[in-house]
């Protein structure tokens, strides 16, 4: 109940600023990693949906600010699932938003080819370093099995990232 709690606020944050800024809302659907929002954002600069995906983790981190300061003692499951979802968001790993705000602000910065090189080498450098933790834990506590699901995911991230695509050319 805490963790769907988080995600309302989380997805709310991202509402919030895109119809702020004009963006209608298209769809919205549950995936393996959460919720997700469509918006038509078509008509934001980069800035702006910059602000957009950042509003998620923001709107978290304000709910854990806002609740450990107003009642602290009653919620700490509730700040600690805020601060959570929104350090994991933060990630720079594609798709979350911490990996779209690489591709927008190196887009913002120099231009769609340099947002999709920036997002997908650090994407993959991240989930490169995160599958190695992963296999360092699972290593050090003699077999954690249950941390075996996120390693190949990290690593099966950084693979695809990481690894050259073919080229297609068409004429």
């Amino acid at each position: 109940m805490l963790v769907l709690g988080a995600s309302t606020v989380h997805e709310l944050g991202h509402w919030l600023v895109l119809r702020l800024l004009g963006a209608r809302i298209q769809a919205f659907r549950l995936t393996a990693l959460g919720a997700e929002l469509t918006a038509n954002s078509g008509r934001l600069s980069y800035g702006g949906e910059l602000l957009a995906v950042l509003a998620g983790p923001g709107a978290n981190l304000a709910a854990a600010l806002f609740t450990s300061l107003t009642v602290p003692d009653r919620w700490p499951e509730f700040i600690g699932v805020n601060l959570i979802l929104a350090c994991f968001n933060l990630l720079p790993i594609r798709p979350l938003d911490g990996g779209r705000a690489v591709k927008l602000a190196a887009t913002w910065l120099a231009g769609p080819g340099a947002g999709d090189v920036a997002a997908r080498v650090v994407s993959g450098l991240t989930s490169s370093i995160l599958a190695v933790l992963l296999a360092c834990v699972i290593y050090q506590t003699h077999g954690s099995l249950w941390l075996l699901p996120p390693l190949f995911a990290a690593a099966g991230m950084a693979l695809s990232e990481l690894h050259p695509r073919k080229m297609v050319y068409s004429f």
